[in-house]
This record gives C-alpha cells, sequence and structure tokens, in this order.
C-alpha cells in the first residue's frame, strides 16, 4: 500500500469497512457542510474535500436524483486520500491545509 492511500486502498487491505464508507457517504448526504469524518484503525477523511477533488458529485449534489447521487459520493470518498491520526477525542480531528 502507498504512503497516501485512498479509502478503496485501504478497504481492500481491510482497513476500512464497506459500513463505514456508506456512513461516511450518508454523513455527506445529510450534511454538506461536514468536514472531518473517523473511519477506522485512526484514519479520518475530510469530506468536503473528497466532495470537491470529484467533478460527479459536485453536480450530483445539486441534482434531486437519490441513486446517482449516492453513486457518485461513493466513488468520491473511495478515490479521497484519508490521513491517520485520530484519537477518539473530537478536538483531534482537524486537519492543516
Amino acid at each position: 500500500m502507498s504512503s497516501n492511500p485512498t479509502v478503496s486502498d485501504l478497504r481492500k487491505v481491510s482497513e476500512v469497512t464497506d459500513d463505514e464508507i456508506t456512513a461516511a457517504g450518508d454523513a455527506v448526504l445529510a450534511d454538506l457542510a461536514s468536514e472531518a469524518y473517523p473511519l477506522a484503525k485512526g484514519w479520518i477523511l475530510d469530506l468536503l474535500a473528497a466532495i470537491a477533488n470529484h467533478k460527479g458529485s459536485q453536480d450530483a449534489v445539486l441534482t434531486d436524483r437519490d441513486a446517482y447521487k449516492r453513486n457518485m459520493v461513493h466513488t468520491a470518498i473511495l478515490l479521497a486520500h484519508p490521513v491517520k491520526g485520530w484519537s477518539n477525542r473530537p478536538t483531534d480531528l482537524r486537519f492543516s491545509r
């Protein structure tokens, strides 16, 4: 695995589960202002960056086609690069940009 894995890479090596990916997608669809989202084993994902870096998702969240929206958000999450370093404290859910 590379030093900058995608969520898909982490899923392949069982660092992240399908349920966690689905939950992250649900979080995006429930609140488009979500940023830091804890995955498993210390990985966190910037949900806004995941959407911003995937044009299909940017377009999809503006539609009323729920299945299309969900699929595009799921794809953006799989392609996103989470960071390691979450310690179970909400104040630690920060990103350096």
